[in-house]
């Protein structure tokens, strides 16, 4: 749960208005001023149920995706290793746009219905540009978790294809 916290803490910061909450998606320089605590805390659980969900299509429809286009393609029945890398990545894209593509498309379209819910628009402000030091580590180790998952998926790759 750390992990989504820190995403979700990058959603808060501290201005001179008060304590303002910055939407993914909404307007790079608008914030909603956050009224209360409990308030504050409803909009982390849904900010958690929402990457949690998003997580979770990315990483899971993306194995699966790629476990389909390896069992859709047979070794064998091709000649050449390149021919069978081609036709899994293009299984694998088909299989990826059902699985991934469009249910994260709809979850996203969700999300940006549902943020009226949680602020007001009276509650608008414009928020500075600056990153507090919590969210600067949040997303130095968020560019971390991603060059780690890039170089391990390459050395699966070369030990898989390497024959």
């Amino acid at each position: 749960m750390g992990f989504l916290d820190a995403v979700v803490g990058q959603a808060f910061r501290d201005e001179k208005a008060g304590r303002v909450v910055v939407f993914t998606g909404d307007r790079r320089n608008r914030g909603y001023v956050v009224r209360s605590e409990a308030e504050e805390l409803k909009i982390k659980s849904f900010l958690k149920m929402f990457y949690f969900a998003h997580f979770s299509l990315l990483l899971l429809g993306n194995l699966l995706a790629y476990a389909w286009s390896i069992f859709f393609v047979d070794v064998h029945a091709f000649g050449r290793a390149s021919e069978h890398i081609v036709r899994i990545f293009a299984i694998f894209l088909g299989t990826n746009c059902l699985l991934v593509w469009i249910p994260d498309f709809l979850l996203w379209r969700s999300y940006r219905r549902s943020l009226p819910n949680f602020v007001s628009a009276d509650d608008a402000v414009s928020v500075s540009g600056g990153l507090s030091a919590q969210q600067k580590l949040a997303r130095r180790a968020l560019i971390v978790v991603g060059i780690t998952i890039v170089m391990l998926a390459g050395i699966l790759w070369l030990v898989c294809f390497k024959r």
